[in-house]
């Protein structure tokens, strides 16, 4: 087959059609499953001036026989950056149900907001309504990558894998940045070349511009995200985010986890009730256990990144809450899954498997009083699912020990996290300790 599959024109444009074709055919053997009709079906709008496609803003160009367009150009580096995306299929990102979603914008055009656009399907139609049909979002097909879980036979989740999770996130940002670019370009040139027509005024306002994107720059309308620091150290979750306006200052900086994504939430300490700092919310699901209920938690394979490869950043983060660092110590479902994972690895059961040995079962970690009450607090680590016993008990852990080993393994493992915390160093530490925040979400993450 020619490399050239569509017959574009000499300024490069392609039908929307020849354009559909072209990146399925250039995405097909790529990482991430893709759609037909990324420029042509809902809820691409290519009257809106652009289209979403993977990770990037895709400027259309219209005629004046109505017909809509788009540069080659731009759908094969597109297909190449998406192509250039590493995919874990099991490590999943939990994007719904949640409590107190607002409505979906419906129609073309609408913004993406890709997690309302899913939930709304879903709930409408249910999972497996047209299975035969590909659903896009900004050119993905989700469904083929769609995880549904059930706990206790009612509750329905639903998953996706963590790197398209970024992706989509990546997306919406790019697309609120090159919506904010447009309408300042349009507003700019309506001032600066006023038209004694209105109608050709209205032309102007409506047109967006061909590359946002290449005029963006820190002292344009659409600076780069700005690194987080610490502004919002010390200060109360259940104060800042009451304050009008939070959600949009939060938005204007790169998470302070991975520095690449834009932020989307703020984390916060749910034992103190401090923030830590604004995180996306591919971390933000991250950093969470994998599943938390009153007094128990999994220990998921995330562990191993949290406190192996990314350690010194993970630390650092959860360190930013002054009431964990004044204890250098962990929150309690953290604390609860280092031990399991760390200071218990040595007592995991193995069984023989393709390659060498193989941790048998699921580290499961449940604890008994609070810590706040630290002297009656005790670590029960499990496994689950093991041949030799169901529910096989590892361990018995009081609290204060494990608290003990976590500060001699920071002190080992991030020097620069440890050397920062203790009762001795008091920078910013509240002179009282707040009672512990309840989750505002629910979702059995009381205590997290």
């Amino acid at each position: 087959m020619s490399e050239r599959a569509v017959s574009g024109r000499a300024d490069g444009l392609i039908p929307l059609a020849d354009a559909d074709t072209l990146w399925v055919r250039l995405t097909a053997a790529g990482p991430v499953p893709t759609a037909s009709g990324a420029f042509s079906r809902s809820p691409a709008c290519a009257r809106v001036g652009y289209v979403l496609l993977g990770g990037q803003v895709v400027a259309t160009v219209g005629t004046s026989a109505g017909e809509w367009s788009v540069r080659e150009a731009e759908v094969r580096r597109a297909a190449a950056e998406l192509n250039g995306v590493g995919m874990d299929r099991r490590d999943l990102v939990r994007i719904g149900p949640f409590r107190g979603v607002p409505e979906q914008e419906r129609g073309e055009g609408a913004p993406l907001r890709w997690r309302l656009r899913i939930a709304g399907e879903l709930r409408e139609a249910g999972p497996r309504h047209d299975v035969g049909r590909p659903n896009h979002l900004a050119g993905i097909d989700w469904r083929q990558l769609l995880v549904e879980q059930t706990r206790d036979g009612t509750q329905r989740t639903w998953w996706l894998p963590r790197a398209v999770v970024r992706l989509l996130d990546a997306t919406e940002h790019a697309e609120t940045r090159w919506v904010r670019a447009a309408r300042t370009h349009q507003t700019s040139a309506t001032i600066t070349q006023p038209s004694s027509h209105p109608r050709q005024a209205s032309t102007a306002v409506t047109q967006p511009p061909s590359h946002p994107r290449r005029t963006a720059n820190p002292e344009g309308p659409t600076p780069s995200l700005l690194p987080y620091g610490k502004e919002l150290e010390g200060q109360l979750y259940s104060v800042l985010s009451r304050k009008p306006g939070t959600s949009r200052k939060v938005a204007r900086w790169a998470c302070a986890v991975c520095r690449t994504a834009p932020a989307t939430v703020l984390d916060h300490c749910h034992e103190h009730g401090y923030v830590r700092a604004p995180v996306c919310q591919s971390c933000n699901t991250q950093e969470r256990p994998d599943h938390l209920y009153s007094n128990d938690i999994r220990v998921a394979s995330r562990y191993t990144r949290l406190f192996h490869t990314d350690a010194d950043d993970w630390l650092r983060h959860w360190h930013r809450c002054p009431g964990c660092r004044a204890r250098t110590t962990l929150p309690l479902p953290h604390l609860a899954a280092w031990t399991a994972h760390i200071a218990c690895r040595s007592l995991r059961p193995t069984h023989r498997a393709s390659g060498g040995r193989k941790p048998c079962g699921v580290l499961r970690v449940s604890w008994t009083g609070s810590q706040n009450a630290p002297r009656s607090c005790l670590l029960t680590v499990a496994v689950d699912f093991c041949p030799s016993g169901e529910h096989r008990v590892l361990a018995r852990v009081p609290y204060r020990e494990a608290a003990e080993r976590f500060r001699a393994w920071l002190a080992e493992t991030a020097p620069a996290v440890a050397a920062a915390a203790g009762p001795d160093r008091l920078d910013g530490l509240p002179a009282q300790f707040r009672p512990v925040v309840a989750d505002t979400n629910g979702e059995d993450l009381e205590l997290f």
